[in-house]
């Protein structure tokens, strides 16, 4: 099993345990890409490809409307900033794309649907694209609500793996803004610890946040927007991918049902229930084998069977024998992680198995 550094992605040998780069602790799996999460954050990037001097945006004035304060990450074909919207004073992270990126006509036209799609998506448990602009001088930029926290990854894996009340109160916090997402008829597609980002809400619990639509897509989508976004089957991170996914199959919100529930085992465990030791050992396991039960990843965690059977029906191969939607997971979960569910779990649970 290859080991992996959450921070920056790369790939260590069997028994390696930190990363030589950056001194992260690492965890088992596969190397994946740089997330939208970690960019916003602030957090990691080696340098993105190909961006011209609009790379030290820090300091000026950014379409007349946003004052550029310092640059947050780089992703690979983008330059994201902490900015002020001059008129309203309010904190904004712009993302910059790359003139290869702005000249890509299909990527364009992605964009263009997905910032069109966001106006949908206003959800406290979702971070949006508010606005798509360009400059006079052909700069192409991309507006979000500003989100300050933690990498749900590096959550997990800086406390090696997450209590389980905590847990199923993120869950329920992501499957909230999934089910909005999917009342538009858009599938996420590429559900991660990457794409979520934990920040502290008022009363000082956790909140979760769903990041990065990009590969997002509309279910009721016609032959020109299925050619447009068929990349997504690539584009997705493999160690996620629901079956269905990894077959190009049409996927509905079932398929997101399934990535939030390898979420978490991974959140549970700190590892995942397919083994592997590449991206294609990972996929065809998912493929043909059944997950491996979470008391056997970590037996020492004593996790109640309630929970590991709520894991085992979400992550069932065939999307009609997982849960309808990301809510009914969340509250089959949070019913089989409550201390009175542990003596009595036919009768909790009952709904959700019938």
């Amino acid at each position: 099993m290859t080991a992996r550094c959450p921070a920056c992605g790369a790939s260590f040998a069997d028994g390696a345990r930190f990363c030589t780069r950056d001194g992260t602790r690492l965890v088992a799996g596969t190397t994946r890409v740089q997330s939208e999460a970690r960019v916003l954050a602030g957090i990691g990037g080696d340098g993105a490809a190909g961006l011209p001097a609009h790379a030290t945006l820090a300091g000026q004035t950014l379409d007349g409307r946003y004052l550029i304060e310092r640059k947050l990450g780089e992703g690979g074909m983008s330059v994201v900033y902490l900015a002020t919207e001059m008129a309203s004073g309010e904190r904004r992270a712009i993302k910059v794309l790359s003139p290869a990126l702005s000249r890509d006509t299909n990527a364009m036209a992605r964009l263009r649907r997905e910032a069109d799609l966001a106006g949908r998506l206003r959800h406290p448990n979702v971070c949006h694209i508010e606005s798509l602009g360009h400059t006079a001088d052909g700069l192409v930029y991309v507006v979000m609500p500003y989100v300050e926290g933690e990498v749900l990854s590096d959550r997990t894996y800086r406390m090696g793996q997450l209590p389980l009340a905590e847990v199923a109160a993120l869950i329920e916090e992501i499957a909230a803004g999934l089910d909005a997402a999917h009342a538009c008829k858009i599938v996420h597609r590429d559900l991660k610890p990457e794409n979520i980002m934990v920040t502290t809400a008022a009363d000082g619990r956790p909140h979760a946040i769903v990041m990065d639509f990009g590969l997002a897509k509309e279910r009721r989508a016609g032959a020109e927007l299925e050619k447009l976004t068929a990349t997504g089957i690539v584009l997705g991170t493999p160690e996620f991918m629901s079956p269905e996914q990894l077959r190009g199959k049409p996927l509905d919100a079932r398929s997101d049902v399934y990535a939030l529930a390898l979420m978490t085992v991974e959140m549970l465990t700190g590892a995942l229930p397919f083994p592997g030791t590449s991206q294609q050992e990972l996929m065809l396991a998912r493929l043909r084998s059944d997950p491996t039960p979470i008391r056997k990843l970590r037996p020492e965690l004593s996790l109640p069977a309630a929970v590991e059977r709520v894991l085992l029906k979400a992550l069932a191969r065939s999307p009609d024998h997982r849960y309808a939607s990301a809510p009914d997971f969340a509250a089959a979960l949070a019913a089989a992680s409550r201390p009175a569910a542990f003596g009595n779990t036919a009768q909790v649970l009952k709904k959700w198995f019938g």
